[in-house]
């Protein structure tokens, strides 16, 4: 059966997913909501947020399946090259903005920014990875797995994707929250690279290729033990001293990503408001934007010396609508996310080894 280019569930959970990325990064809740001097508040709403980005990769896999099965490495070009551009363009936007305004108008721009370069130069590997600002490693992290992913079906050994992705996966766990209790350690931060993309975008590519499904109750069920295991480890290791907000991804944060993944596709037309459809071509531009308009708002509500509650409105709203302002503008300009997509790249002849 024929799947629609566009399917409604994914266009909404896309628009959700991303509210819920920003309302991390805009750290709400930090001031208030304390249990024993710990701002749970925050810790909650924060790890509940993270269901968002395996959503994002899981789609991305699915819905790049048919090109990239018959094409991979020329869909890995023209799928990536033209996020990678946007990823070179906004790392230096990011580099050469000034993130604290009090400092600039006190000491200067340079020594404001001088500050923020020596810091990406501590770990440049890692920063090489990741960008000009924390958000954008997303951007090589997807492209990186898709060419991955390109590798095996050209080489035509698929059946070994999912154990290769897993053993990615579990090492970036190693290596990342579960380092407190492994020891274990890498030179970049493990939720940059392929650790954590390339299972999840793996999944979503299988789920299309082998054709698999849920049911509703199933996929459900399966989210809710994904969720309850991701709590259960972020519980465990914060007593570990891996603080309980810092968990981009655990055990948990697979399955509860799937099972989200497999409502969707059993329920595609749920959220088919054209609303949901529009806003979701906004997505993209909207999350490469919003972490500096996030800095920005951090320096009003600083300036006029606001806290809690009033703090967290004008950032996370102030983030939203600075950041779909700022979006519809951009794309007015030559410099818009739509042509910076639609890169025109030299097609070659491509032989497909395996259908």
């Amino acid at each position: 059966m024929p799947t629609p280019q566009k399917i409604a569930s994914f266009e909404f959970a896309r628009v959700i997913a991303l509210i819920a990325i920003i309302s991390i990064h805009c750290q709400l809740f930090m001031d208030y909501g304390f249990i024993n001097e710990e701002p749970w508040l925050n810790y909650i709403t924060n790890q509940l947020a993270r269901f968002a980005v395996p959503v994002f990769f899981l789609i991305a896999g699915y819905l790049i399946y048919p090109k990239l099965n018959d094409q991979p490495y020329q869909t890995a070009k023209s799928y990536g090259l033209p996020l990678m551009l946007i990823w070179v363009v906004w790392s230096i936007i990011c580099l050469v903005s000034p993130f604290n305004l009090g400092i600039v108008a006190e000491h200067g721009y340079l020594a404001e920014r001088q500050g923020y370069w020596n810091y990406l130069m501590q770990n440049p590997i890692n920063t090489l990875f990741e960008g000009g600002l924390v958000h954008l490693w997303f951007i090589p992290s997807l492209a990186l797995a898709v060419l991955m992913i390109a590798w095996f079906v050209d080489n035509r050994c698929r059946s070994l994707l999912l154990p290769f992705a897993a053993i990615f996966y579990i090492y970036g766990l190693m290596a990342g929250s579960y380092q407190v209790v492994t020891g274990v350690e890498t030179p970049i931060f493990t939720r940059n690279g392929p650790f954590f993309s390339f299972l999840m975008v793996s999944i979503g590519f299988e789920a299309r290729r082998r054709n698999w499904s849920m049911t509703s109750a199933q996929a459900l069920a399966l989210a809710l033990v994904g969720m309850a295991m991701h709590f259960a480890e972020a519980y465990f290791l914060h007593g570990q001293g891996q603080i309980f907000n810092m968990n981009d991804f655990l055990l948990g944060t697979a399955l509860w990503g799937a099972g989200l993944f497999f409502w969707l596709l059993r329920n595609p037309n749920f959220g088919g408001h054209k609303i949901w459809l529009t806003l979701a071509k906004w997505v993209l531009p909207i999350y490469v934007v919003h972490l500096l308009i996030t800095i920005y708002m951090n320096n009003v509500a600083g300036i006029v010396g606001v806290s809690t509650i009033s703090r967290d409105t004008i950032v996370f709203f102030g983030t939203i609508i600075g950041s779909g302002v700022l979006v519809y503008l951009l794309e007015k300009t030559p410099f818009s996310f739509a042509n910076l997509r639609q890169i025109k790249l030299t097609r070659r002849r491509v032989t497909c080894r395996e259908t």
